[in-house]
C-alpha cells in the first residue's frame, strides 16, 4: 500500500473557539464544572472546523489543556484494529467468516469462533479485564481498576497471557448466540494481524492506516508508558484503606488492553481517521457497510456502534474510550464522516464518577453537534 497521504478536504488549520461558536466553548466550561479536571474538543461540520479547550492542563495549575494536545483513547482503539482487520480482508489476506483457530491453533480457542465474531463480540469469549455478573455485580479480570491497577500499571503483557487468562474462564455463551463486551477479542485481532502479516501489529497500523492518513499524532505503544508531549496530565483516585488516594497516570503501560485500547492520538487525527474511514477512503463500500451493519441487540457494528438519537434526530456512529484511569476519549461522526465531533476529557482529584457523569455529557454534546437538521 502507497504511504502517500490520503487528503480530504478539510480545515484543520483553523482553531477558532471565539463568537462563532460561543455555545461549544459554553458547554465544554460547563463540562468541566462538573468535576473533570480538562477537556480539548474539534467540531467539523458544515460550518467548518472548531477547536477548543476548558480547564486545566494539571490539577493546581492554571494553563489550558492543549488543543493540539496527545492523549490516551482507550476503546476508540478497536475501531482502528477492525479496520485495519478489514484491510486484511480487502486484500484477501482473511476472510471473515475464518474460524480464528485456523490460524491460532496454539491457544485451544472454540474452533466456531470467527473473524467476525471477534470484530463483532460475538464469540463468546471471557473479557479479561472483568466481567459483569447476571446480577450487576462486577467481577474483577486481571488488575483493571482499582489500587490494584494503579500500583501496577507499569506492568508488561504478553498478549497470549491475556488470552489465555480469559481461555481459563468459562465462556459466556456459545460463538455467534448473543453479544458480549470483550476487550479479548480485539488482543486475538492484534494476533491474527501479526500471523497474517508476519509484522508487529505496530508496523502494520503505521504502514496501512497512519502513515497514508498522515495521522503523525497517533500511535501504537507498546510496552512504553509514554505519551508524547504536549499532553494534559490524567489522574486516578482510588479507595484505600478507608479513604482516597489519588496519583498522576499520565505514564501507563496499556499492553494489558493491547489492541484493545491502547493506542494514543489527537483529535486532529480521530477527526481526520474517522471521516476518511466513513468518506469511504480506506475500505470498499462492500466492507464497509458491513462494518456499519449493527448486531440487533445493541447496535455494534464491526468495531463501531451505531445510533440511532431518536426520531427526526437520525444516525450517528461512535467508538467512545478510556484507558483504567485519567483519560477519555469521544470519536463521533455523521454516517457520511461529513460532521464529526472528537474529544478527550481528563480526570484530577475531584470526588466524581465519570461512568455516572458522562452519559449526560454525551447526550449534550450530541444534541449540539448533530442537531435534527443535520443528522443523518
Amino acid at each position: 500500500m502507497s504511504t502517500t497521504p490520503i487528503t480530504r478536504d478539510e480545515t484543520t488549520t483553523q482553531t477558532a473557539s471565539g463568537p462563532d461558536r460561543p455555545e461549544l466553548q459554553q458547554t465544554i466550561e460547563e463540562i468541566v464544572d462538573l468535576g473533570f479536571a480538562g477537556f480539548q474538543m474539534r467540531v467539523h461540520d458544515e460550518r467548518g472546523a472548531w477547536v477548543g479547550s476548558a480547564g486545566v492542563r494539571e490539577p493546581g495549575g492554571t494553563e489550558k489543556p492543549p488543543t493540539d494536545g496527545h492523549f490516551w483513547v482507550g476503546s476508540t482503539t478497536k475501531t482502528f484494529v477492525a479496520t485495519l482487520v478489514l484491510l486484511l480482508v480487502a486484500d484477501g489476506l482473511l476472510g471473515l467468516d475464518d474460524p480464528v483457530s485456523d490460524r491460532l491453533p496454539d491457544l485451544g480457542l472454540d474452533g466456531r469462533i470467527t473473524v467476525r465474531m471477534l470484530l463483532q463480540h460475538t464469540s463468546g469469549l471471557y473479557n479479561h479485564t472483568g466481567e459483569i455478573d447476571p446480577d450487576g455485580t462486577f467481577v474483577p479480570g486481571i488488575d483493571a481498576t482499582g489500587k490494584a491497577w494503579a500500583q501496577n500499571r507499569f506492568r508488561s503483557y504478553r498478549p497470549e497471557e491475556l488470552v489465555r487468562f480469559a481461555q481459563s474462564e468459562p465462556a459466556r455463551f456459545e460463538p455467534g448466540t448473543d453479544w458480549s463486551y470483550s476487550n479479548t477479542n480485539y488482543t486475538l485481532a492484534v494476533l491474527l494481524i501479526e500471523d497474517v502479516t508476519g509484522h508487529s501489529y505496530a508496523e502494520e497500523m503505521r504502514r496501512r492506516i497512519l502513515d497514508p492518513l498522515g495521522l503523525s499524532g497517533t500511535g501504537v505503544p507498546g510496552d512504553s508508558p509514554d505519551l508524547p508531549e504536549p499532553h494534559a496530565r490524567g489522574h486516578y483516585r482510588y479507595e484505600d484503606d478507608g479513604g482516597w488516594t489519588t496519583v498522576d497516570v499520565t505514564r501507563q503501560n496499556l499492553s494489558l488492553l493491547t489492541g484493545a485500547g491502547d493506542m494514543f492520538s489527537t483529535t486532529r487525527d480521530l477527526h481526520r481517521f474517522f471521516s476518511a474511514l466513513l468518506g469511504g477512503d480506506l475500505l470498499p463500500e462492500p466492507l464497509l457497510a458491513r462494518m456499519r451493519d449493527p448486531h440487533p441487540k445493541v447496535g455494534y457494528g464491526l468495531g463501531l456502534f451505531v445510533q440511532d438519537l431518536g426520531p427526526g434526530r437520525g444516525t450517528v456512529l461512535h467508538h467512545n474510550g478510556s484507558p483504567p484511569g485519567g483519560y477519555g476519549a469521544l470519536m463521533i461522526a455523521s454516517p457520511d464522516g461529513s460532521t464529526t465531533l472528537t474529544a478527550s476529557l481528563t480526570t484530577g482529584d475531584a470526588d466524581i464518577d465519570p461512568a455516572q457523569v458522562f452519559p449526560g455529557v454525551l447526550d449534550r454534546l450530541l444534541t449540539q453537534v448533530f442537531p435534527a437538521e443535520r443528522a443523518g
